[in-house]
């Protein structure tokens, strides 16, 4: 029975909490659509998960008996009295558990590498082990040889064979590595010192062994005399074993370092070969260590390395081309505080999750701050989500300009943290206008006119700000009416407010809130014919948003003054937050065709003429070309005659009334008036 590994991806605990573990191995990964069945092997009886944290418990229990076991192994060699004493009790209860360990790998689930889905049928699991050489090898390195012939002979025998029988408990150092490995991939613990200890493990047993093995060598010379160690301490077999222990791993140490101080040195053969050897190797690990280490300390030092390497590139750049000492200055503190803030910018650190989660991250950091900002006041909360989402936050050093001023207008800002001072040059100074602090906007009034920035801003301190392109809102906006005319009343409320110095620079958008009230609505006329619905609906699809007017309202005062009169002036537009500079003025000009007299103006909006393809004394019949269209009268002649050539099909050069008189000039037309285009 197979499943997939997908469920072990997670830790269960008694509480019914699931945690995603920190360390995933590569093959835990199930296959392209495999089918995840999560309970499985909690239904399964006696099958144990090799990723369940029990049994992971269980693995690191054994490491630590695995490193008594790398040490005992050589030591029992090299000392023979002290594998048949105390270290026998000890060893004893060592391979009993691993024993333990071998019958319980016959209940854990594998890994099949075929289809990357885990097995967990009983007889699978038991075939597999026992026919692969992990189970031979187990085997052998639990059996007590030792204890055992004690039993089956009565005598206690501390031959040779028995120390190196014992070396195959080193079969064990496997798990070591699958620790380390585990650990590296492990994001709860250092990789530095994790490869460190690594190290340090390597260095240690190599030391260790190499010094066992040269007792080894001096142990079973026939000339104990004629020794390395025997022509230093006298009957050294004797003597106590943690001496000869110490003098081993002196001369190992001192090997390994290639210091080389000469008191123990290889006397007769064997041990001038085994020297040789020892030193070859050495060389290898020595390599081994100083690659490692070398690549450990370089990647801490990577990032210090390329920032100064990109600030030499800089100021090059800027002595090549006589670039000002201001400029050269904001230029080193912007890649500075790049280097700085590395850790906190969003695209490193996110570009490569999920969106979901990307999105999630920026609504914890950011929404507080646009919710507070003046133009997004008021609305709806998905609105808030999109644009939190489609966020960018940025830092900037101090006395950087963000925005300058004329240049275009992409983006507008919205300050996080810091300060900043909205300023113009005049005359070859600059004047400082006002000053911005925490959620408040920069930017936003180029934006949303369509016109060069009219102003320079300016960091004052460190400052973390967020933006956002126009084209990202505007494409959020189109299928919002209600939050569209929200950010534009905000918006407009916002412009009564500036300064005066502000309102300076923007002599257009003095005159525009000069006595004016301005609302919005959406058009709720309906057309009176299909005609009229279907050029509407053509319209909508060519701007991509559905017709918003803007009502501007004007007061008018009688004779008495006692009573007041608004007229409203509708303007539609088609793109509600990106009107240019002449959209504004037109509106504007608007207004100022409405004389502010004692009695109400008449009504400005545009004349509505029902136009026909055919002379207006012909008779009426039921045809295309003989039904009136009901139109919206267009500014020029020529844009009439293109309209009907679009309505009626043909080409049109005459214009003529009901009773056949020829019309020249478009004032003296009247609402619902018969246009006849011949």
């Amino acid at each position: 029975m197979s499943t997939s590994p997908f469920p072990l991806l997670f830790r269960r605990h008694s509480s019914g909490d699931t945690k995603i573990l920190a360390s995933v191995s590569s093959s835990l990964l199930p296959a392209f659509g495999t089918v995840v069945d999560e309970g499985h092997l909690q239904r399964k009886k006696f099958v144990i998960a090799p990723y369940d944290y029990r049994y992971r418990w269980w693995q690191t229990f054994l490491v630590v008996l695995v490193v008594y076991s790398a040490w005992a192994s050589p030591f029992e060699l090299a000392f023979r009295r002290a594998g048949s004493g105390s270290l026998m009790i000890v060893d004893l209860v060592v391979d009993a558990f691993f024993t333990a360990d071998i019958v319980l790998t016959f209940f854990v689930a594998y890994l099949d590498k075929s289809t990357y889905l885990l097995v967990a049928d009983h007889k699978k699991i038991a075939t597999r082990y026992v026919t692969r050489l992990w189970f031979t090898m187990d085997v052998a390195s639990t059996l007590p040889f030792q204890f055992i012939y004690r039993i089956l002979t009565g005598k206690v025998q501390n031959g040779d064979v028995f120390g190196f029988l014992n070396l195959l408990r080193l079969w064990r150092l496997r798990r070591v590595s699958e620790l380390f490995k585990r650990l590296e991939k492990d994001t709860r613990f250092s990789y530095f010192l994790t490869r460190l200890s690594k190290l340090v493990c390597v260095t240690l047993f190599a030391v260790h062994s190499a010094g066992c093995i040269y007792y080894w060598l001096a142990a079973h010379h026939h000339t104990p005399e004629n020794t390395w160690i025997g022509s230093q301490v006298n009957n050294f077999k004797h003597r106590s074993i943690w001496l000869g222990y110490t003098y081993s791993i002196y001369w190992s140490i001192v090997t390994l370092t290639t210091v080389g101080y000469g008191d123990l040195h290889a006397v007769n053969t064997g041990e001038k070969i085994f020297n040789m050897l020892y030193m070859l190797f050495n060389i290898s690990l020595t390599a081994y260590i100083i690659g490692n280490m070398t690549n450990l300390i370089v990647h801490s030092a990577v990032r210090t390395f390329f920032m100064r390497d990109a600030i030499n590139e800089i100021l090059r750049y800027a002595s090549k081309n006589r670039l000002p000492e201001g400029l050269k200055e904001q230029m080193l503190a912007h890649m500075q505080l790049k280097f700085k803030t590395v850790e906190l910018q969003q695209d490193a650190v996110l570009q490569d999750l999920p969106k979901a989660i990307r999105s999630s991250i920026s609504q914890h950091l950011f929404r507080k701050t646009v919710e507070k900002t003046y133009l997004f006041q008021g609305v709806s909360d998905d609105l808030i989500a999109q644009l939190v989402s489609e966020m960018k936050a940025e830092y900037f050093p101090p006395k950087v300009e963000i925005i300058l001023q004329n240049e275009i207008p992409t983006d507008f800002y919205m300050l996080v943290s810091g300060a900043v001072e909205v300023l113009i040059f005049k005359n070859g100074s600059e004047q400082i206008l006002s000053k911005l602090g925490s959620a408040d906007m920069a930017g936003e009034i180029g934006v949303i006119f369509n016109i060069p920035q009219p102003f320079t801003v300016r960091t004052k301190r460190l400052s973390q700000v967020i933006r956002i392109s126009h084209h990202h809102l505007k494409q959020m906006l189109q299928p919002d009416h209600e939050d569209g005319k929200k950010i534009i009343s905000n918006f407009i409320e916002y412009l009564k407010k500036l300064k005066q110095e502000m309102l300076e620079e923007l002599p257009f958008l003095t005159e525009l809130l000069s006595d004016m009230n301005i609302q919005l609505t959406t058009s709720n006329e309906e057309p009176q014919n299909p005609e009229a619905s279907n050029s509407q609906q053509d319209a909508d699809v060519k701007g991509k948003s559905m017709p918003t007017e803007i009502i501007i309202l004007r007061k008018f005062t009688s004779k008495d003054r006692r009573t007041n009169v608004a007229v409203s002036v509708r303007v539609r537009v088609f793109h509600v937050l990106w009107w240019n500079k002449e959209s504004w003025m037109r509106a504007n000009c608007l207004i100022q065709r409405v004389p502010e007299t004692s009695s109400p103006p008449p009504s400005i909006m545009p004349i509505r003429v029902i136009i026909h393809g055919h002379h207006p004394h012909t008779n009426t019949m039921e045809g295309d070309d003989t039904v009136g269209k009901l139109i919206h009268l267009p500014d020029s002649v020529e844009d009439l005659f293109k309209l009907s050539e679009k309505k009626f099909g043909k080409r049109g050069s005459t214009i003529l009334m009901a009773d056949g008189s020829q019309v020249e000039e478009f004032d003296a037309l009247r609402e619902n008036d018969h246009l006849y285009i011949l």
